[in-house]
């Protein structure tokens, strides 16, 4: 079983920035793809970043040039630096990964979630 954890939510001012992470746990060969998406009430869920096993980040327009994600394969974790928050960033931020689990006689790919950590951004 493998499970991902968020944490780093939380409330700032417009203009202010947090921290998000995510820890995959359990049992893990690799991690494909390591990411973050968000949904916020009436609105469509939403790709903001991931990357690749690789090092390929791709970012959704609205968060370029603000947000920076990064991951660290020795402790299975990813984060994402946001900066420069707006309220329109506000929302439930959910980790996701596409985990490589090893199966013992083989290998399995698990696409993976996390609970969802709260992000708001007001004055």
């Amino acid at each position: 079983q493998v499970q991902l954890v968020e944490s780093g939510g939380g409330s700032v001012q417009p203009g202010g920035s947090l921290r998000l992470s995510c820890a995959a746990s359990g049992n893990i060969f690799s991690i494909k793809t390591m990411g973050w998406y968000r949904q916020a009430p009436g609105k469509q869920r939403e790709l903001v970043a991931n990357v690749t096993f690789g090092g390929t980040k791709t970012y959704a327009d609205s968060v370029k040039g603000r947000f920076t994600i990064f991951r660290d394969d020795d402790k299975n974790m990813v984060y994402l630096q946001m900066n420069m928050l707006k309220p329109e960033d506000t929302a439930v931020y959910v980790c996701n990964a596409d985990i490589v689990s090893d199966g013992g006689s083989a290998y399995y790919l698990i696409p993976s979630w996390g609970q969802g950590t709260q992000v708001t951004v007001s004055s």
